[in-house]
């Protein structure tokens, strides 16, 4: 039998009123959107978990729509794990559309990889023009004491019809991913990555421009509290640098 799990749907507008509200909040087979207390800088949602996951055969697959001028952010109040598949393999999936002027910052937690699973992460993200994302991740391989499954991660992000972050991060070989020169001894592994719109904020060591609007903090540590702790830090300067740029442009006399 063809198992078919449904995705998780997440669709934000602008009313009238010109406030940001929920199009459409429709539960996966694994996450369900929860709406947080009302705010002033956006609509705030939850992807809260509904079943264990992943195991073998799940298909975890996320829609987010952000439309004209909307803020959306999202945050995930536990990670995810992938548990020994025993020989079987599961899927992690997303695709993010951002409208012309739209806004979506998305907090997630690890994403552990047990040893003995087998996962593909794909993340497809377009941005109109005017559109900006700011994403935090992690990825563990291993829980205590693991060394860890294999993870096939890929993103690609457009920008104006154009490239502007294209990824194929491939650790589904453990030789392969522990020489010297890629991950060594390290099986963390955490970036906060804007989409669409210069971060500013103070050098890192670890940044990365890409090759248009944005930029990438990259960071590697054999254990996730320090990775955590550092990626805290960019995630917030950087999301304060949105937020003033969001408050100059919509500032009287502010030239759009």
């Amino acid at each position: 039998m063809t198992r078919h799990d449904v995705p998780t749907v997440v669709t934000v507008h602008r009313d009238a009123s010109g406030r940001d509200a929920a199009g459409e909040l429709a539960p996966g087979t694994f996450l369900a959107p929860r709406p947080l207390l009302p705010a002033a800088d956006g609509l705030h949602i939850a992807l809260v978990g509904t079943t264990a996951g992943l195991l073998a055969g799940d298909d975890l697959r996320i829609r987010i729509t952000v439309g004209p001028g909307s803020r959306l952010h999202v945050v995930e109040p536990a990670g995810l794990v992938a548990y020994d598949h025993r020989g079987g393999t599961s899927a992690w999936r997303a695709e993010v559309e951002v409208a012309e002027g739209g806004e979506l910052t998305w907090e997630s937690r690890p994403f552990v990889v047990s040893s003995g699973a087998t996962v593909t992460r794909a993340m497809d993200v377009t941005l109109a023009p005017g559109a900006r994302m700011l994403w935090r991740d992690t990825l563990v391989l291993g829980r205590s004491g693991e060394r860890g499954g294999r993870m096939r991660a890929t993103t690609r992000a457009v920008h104006d019809g154009r490239e502007l972050l294209v990824e194929d991060l491939d650790l589904t070989d453990p030789d392969v991913r522990e020489l010297p020169g890629i991950l060594g001894p390290h099986r963390v592994v955490g970036a906060v990555t804007a989409l669409g719109a210069d971060p500013g904020g103070p050098p890192h060591p670890s940044r990365m421009d890409l090759a248009g609007p944005g930029a990438q903090v990259r960071l590697l540590d054999t254990h996730a509290p320090p990775v955590e702790r550092e990626l805290t830090g960019i995630w917030e300067s950087w999301r304060a640098a949105y937020d003033a740029d969001r408050t100059t442009a919509t500032a009287p006399g502010a030239v759009p």
